[in-house]
């Protein structure tokens, strides 16, 4: 059974701590914190708890009322879109700038969008001994709620308060969700993939590279399974990541790959595949996850023979042989072009990395495996190998006992490795096998 939770935003303009405050609610650094305004551009989503009550907490871009900049035009229709999906709204303000004129005209959009507003003063730091939140009536939205999300003043109590109005979660039936971490280098469509996928436009999409930094959780229902997009941040060679910001932006999508089930890896049809992506690829198998290579931009391919793609993808595989293991799409974010299929994928992904196999019919297999080749016999006692059985899943996970795992060469574990896969396919998903010594009596 998976329960929809109630949705939380912290709505305000640049730079007043809406970052600091996501992260202090959620108890962690997820949000990337910056001087610099504008930081935050994209919804970032985390779950959040208070008093037993869950909530997803959104954490939006500065709102730039009027602004006809292109990037603060885009933040704003995310945050617009971030109210409209949401059930309370924080709206942050400055206690140091005092009522900005931003303020005064966020304030009157929140009155319209008739939603639950709590008025937060940040950065008092003064508390209990601070009164200037009081001159925040003046917005209209009920009594001003001093906090300092950088030390954590007050913040308890403005929980509290957030539980006290949170609508009661909805139960639905369904299994668990299936994390998606979108990955690849700078440019190369991410976020248009997402959008296409979802069907709407979620995440910010731009010309200028690296629109998206942070990582974000969007949650979308296929098939009867719930599974959760995590747009990232582009990956890029840690020589070109100069930035404080690049650097936090690199960190945060290594993280999200790490607690994704499977990870969507974006190619640019055009570039091709560079040593970058082999690397993301890499890290994300060596993870655990499951791995998907989406080919973008096929539309703009012009010439296509019939063996295209399956000639690129013979290339790309002798460079890098547990790409075998993995499928290729070949796809268009503009167009629409397989993007289906990558659905299917994902689920299909998903289910194949948590495939159990019974004991017995693993050894039948490895029976057969050995019938048609014995492992290597070095000089001195023979290695044999007495049985195999099936020891996790999620990523799959095997040990063979035998008498001298240490005898047993690479080229004999990748023989079993490639047996194993051909008897069950583990399609996308990583496969390890590991060898144990048959414990002898004493």
């Amino acid at each position: 059974m998976t329960l929809t939770v109630p949705t939380v935003a912290i709505i305000g303009r640049p730079n007043v701590g809406k970052s600091t405050l996501f992260n202090r609610i959620i108890g962690r650094r997820q949000a990337i914190v910056d001087p610099q305004p504008g930081v935050t551009r994209d919804r970032h989503f985390a779950p959040a708890e208070w008093n037993g009550r869950r909530f997803w907490l959104v954490d939006t871009g500065g709102l730039v009322p009027g602004s006809t900049d292109p990037i603060n035009r885009a933040i704003r229709g995310q945050v617009e879109q971030a109210i409209a999906d949401s059930d309370v709204l924080l709206f942050v303000v400055d206690i140091e700038d005092g009522i900005h004129p931003m303020d005064l005209e966020i304030a009157q959009y929140l009155r319209k969008a008739k939603r639950p507003v709590l008025l937060v003063v940040n950065k008092a730091d003064d508390l209990p001994d601070e009164t200037r939140q009081l001159s925040f009536y003046e917005l209209g939205l009920g009594d001003p709620f001093p906090v300092s999300a950088a030390v954590g003043k007050n913040s308890g109590d403005l929980l509290d308060k957030v539980a006290a109005i949170l609508p009661d979660s909805t139960a639905s039936e369904g299994d668990a969700a299936i994390h998606v971490a979108v990955v690849g280098r700078p440019n190369v469509g991410k976020s248009s993939l997402v959008n296409r996928l979802l069907g709407q436009e979620r995440l910010i999409v731009h010309d200028e590279p690296g629109t998206t930094r942070d990582a974000i959780d969007t949650q979308f229902e296929y098939q009867g399974r719930q599974l959760v997009f995590i747009d990232t941040a582009g990956l890029r060679k840690r020589s070109k990541v100069d930035e404080d910001l690049e650097f936090y932006s690199t960190l945060r999508t290594s993280r999200a790959m790490e607690r994704a089930e499977v990870c969507l890896l974006v190619v640019d049809a055009k570039d091709g595949m560079h040593v970058q992506d082999l690397k993301i690829a890499n890290e994300a198998w060596e993870r655990g996850a499951g791995v998907i290579i989406a080919v973008n931009k096929w539309d703009l391919i012009e010439e296509k023979e019939t063996n295209t793609a399956r000639d690129g993808e013979r290339d790309i595989k002798a460079r890098a042989p547990f790409l075998e293991f993995i499928p290729f799409y070949y796809v268009s974010a503009k167009t629409g072009q397989r993007v289906t299929k990558l659905l299917d994928a994902i689920v299909t992904v998903a289910e194949e990395r948590e495939k159990r196999v019974p004991t017995a019919e693993v050894n039948r297999v490895l029976e057969q495996l050995l019938a048609r080749q014995q492992p290597p016999q070095p000089v001195g006692e023979s290695v044999r190998l007495f049985y195999a059985t099936q020891v996790g899943t999620a990523p799959p996970r095997f040990a063979v006992v035998a008498n001298r795992p240490e005898a047993i060469p690479e080229s004999y574990t990748r023989y079993l490795h490639n047996g194993f896969r051909e008897a069950w396919e583990f399609t996308g998903a990583p496969l390890t096998i590991k060898f144990r010594r048959k414990r002898g009596r004493r």
